[in-house]
């Protein structure tokens, strides 16, 4: 198989006479077994395990002002299909992108492409997850020197092609615009955030769209051995003919002991609603389009496909490191209360959720192998008991063991020749 690879780039490089191309490999295979994970267990329900697996390919393709990604891949729960299957359902596009480079300063990039600005909190690839997620945008780049980068983002969505008008029926959201900006100083760097998202609603029969904005800065300082970072984000504008006023801020101080030791003093804030309030209007805060299973605990219980238009979160953490040669490790307790109140019935309940352990160990075997382990424990309150159902009591914890696999398999490159 290589050999044919090789061929065909051969040929690529001949007919263009300067170009480079790259074919990776994400290879992962993840083990789980969850009993309690993303809500608290039932006492007539039993843990789950199963093994699933991503397999994506990356080519690479770059030709003087041109860029090209195609990226395949499948993503399947071990046994989701028979052994003697012709076909297989989960196999996508991840990735199927163009970038130009009109000059030194301006660049644009359209087509299905992943999108991750900052730490990830609004706008992420969600790599934890097996499919990752990536969004079909035109991106047009601004880079007037190496410290500055200003990008302006569109997205339109339809069914399909159509003659008239039709409703959009797929469950996210209609189009949106972004200017994202970001700067660097010596030690410190900025980036703001603007966007408007557009989300489609049902006005009985006729489709209308909200639009709701999202306003907000991340400033990050650092050293040798400190790193220190906060954010603020504010929600405004309309969803679903509701008024929406919500907010989210952070911080977060990092210190580093020595080559091998560090420890990260966090807090999240995202706002929240009374469960007693009738109000239509929309208060707690959505990360929309973050890899939401990087903050908030490795178990999940908030912000991950659950806890949207709840009663929000407050969470203080604070994460212990260790790193030698090949081998790291985090033990990271979280300590969750709701920023709303919660109420059982007329009577309000203690606005603590619980606190969560996560304890994370990874081995890098070679360069392109990574063995990942890890096991978390939820000790939730009754208030969570209210909040999620299920039993406070039945364990509630989860485990999990992956291989990462993601070697080079080929790459080539052709000098301009005179």
């Amino acid at each position: 198989m290589k050999k044919y690879l090789i061929l065909i780039a051969l040929s690529l490089g001949l007919a263009a006479k300067a170009q480079q191309f790259e074919i990776n490999t994400d290879l992962r295979a993840r083990f789980e077994n969850r009993n309690g994970y993303g809500t608290l267990k039932p006492d007539t329900e039993k843990a789950a395990s199963f093994i699933s697996q991503r397999t994506r390919i990356l080519f690479d393709y770059s030709f003087k002002n041109i860029k090209l990604r195609v990226s395949p891949q499948n993503v399947k729960t071990w046994g989701d299909v028979i052994t003697t299957s012709k076909t297989d359902a989960n196999n996508a596009f991840h990735e199927a992108y163009g970038e130009i480079k009109m000059n030194e300063k301006f660049s644009f990039k359209l087509g299905r492409q992943e999108i991750n600005y900052d730490d990830a909190r609004i706008f992420g690839n969600v790599d934890w997850t097996m499919q990752g997620r990536s969004h079909d945008a035109f991106i047009l780049k601004f880079n007037p020197n190496v410290k500055n980068q200003l990008h302006l983002g569109l997205a339109l969505n339809a069914n399909k092609e159509t003659n008239f008008y039709e409703n959009y029926t797929v469950a996210q959201y209609k189009s949106f615009q972004y200017l994202w900006y970001h700067t660097d100083f010596k030690k410190i760097n900025l980036s703001v955030l603007a966007l408007n998202n557009g989300m489609p609603y049902l006005d009985g029969s006729e489709e209308k769209i909200d639009y709701s904005q999202t306003l907000g800065s991340r400033l990050v300082f650092k050293n040798e051995s400190w790193n220190i970072d906060g954010a603020a984000y504010l929600q405004t504008g309309k969803l679903a003919d509701n008024t929406v006023n919500a907010n989210y801020l952070s911080a977060n101080v990092g210190y580093k002991f020595s080559t091998n030791f560090n420890t990260t003093l966090g807090f999240e804030r995202l706002s929240g609603k009374d469960q007693n309030d009738t109000s239509p209007n929309v208060k707690s805060f959505n990360p929309l389009y973050g890899t939401n299973h990087k903050f908030n605990g490795y178990m999940d219980y908030f912000y991950v496909g659950n806890h949207i238009n709840s009663v929000g979160l407050n969470d203080v953490y604070v994460t212990f490191g260790y790193e030698k040669n090949k081998l790291s490790a985090k033990l990271t307790p979280h300590y969750f209360a709701s920023a709303a109140a919660i109420y059982k019935a007329s009577e309000k309940q203690d606005n603590y959720l619980g606190t969560e352990l996560d304890f994370t160990v990874a081995y890098k075997m070679y360069d392109y192998v990574t063995i990942d382990a890890g096991f978390s424990q939820m000790f939730a309150s009754t208030s969570m008991e209210v909040l999620k159902t299920g039993n406070k009591n039945a364990g509630n914890n989860w485990a999990f063991l992956s291989v990462k696999i993601n070697p080079n398999l080929f790459a080539y490159k052709a000098e301009l020749k005179p």
